[in-house]
């Protein structure tokens, strides 16, 4: 049986998981950019830019195909299994969100008489813009081309 320490000596695993924090690292000045306001939240939420999830799949399909080749079945089953997951986080999530958004502006619009419900808000960003996707994307294979060329 294999040593679980094994994991931590794999470098697709590692890269991918790499560039999955450094995107989520880069969430951070980017919502300063954008609202003018420090959110370290931004680090552990999910959506926004850009997408970790893009950076994370596109980098295990990278490293996939520079170790074991463009042409092999492995790197065919990380490419579908990354388009999925983009798919996913800028469809499916995305469509997720904007019904978050809706139900929230029909609460807030409830509570303005009087009720006796609890308001609970709904988390509205859940996906991915098609841009947060290509530049989350576009991350992971930079981040897996320069772990290749740093090893």
């Amino acid at each position: 049986m294999q040593d679980f320490s094994d994991i931590l000596h794999n470098q697709i695993l590692v890269v991918a998981i790499a560039a999955c924090l450094i995107a989520q690292v880069l969430k951070i000045p980017v919502e300063l950019g954008t609202h003018g306001k420090l959110n370290l939240r931004a680090f552990v939420e999910t959506g926004g830019m850009p997408s970790a999830h893009s950076a994370f799949v596109t980098a295990l399909a990278t490293g996939v195909g520079q170790t074991v080749g463009w042409a092999s079945p492995e790197f065919a089953i990380a490419v579908v299994f990354a388009v999925i997951v983009m798919y996913d986080a800028a469809g499916v999530r995305q469509a997720a969100g904007k019904q978050a958004r809706v139900l929230n502006q029909i609460i807030d619009e409830f509570f303005q008489g009087e009720h006796q419900f609890t308001e609970m808000r709904l988390k509205e960003l859940l996906g991915h813009t098609p841009f947060q996707v290509i530049v989350g994307s576009i991350l992971g294979v930079a981040i897996s081309w320069i772990a290749e060329i740093a090893y």
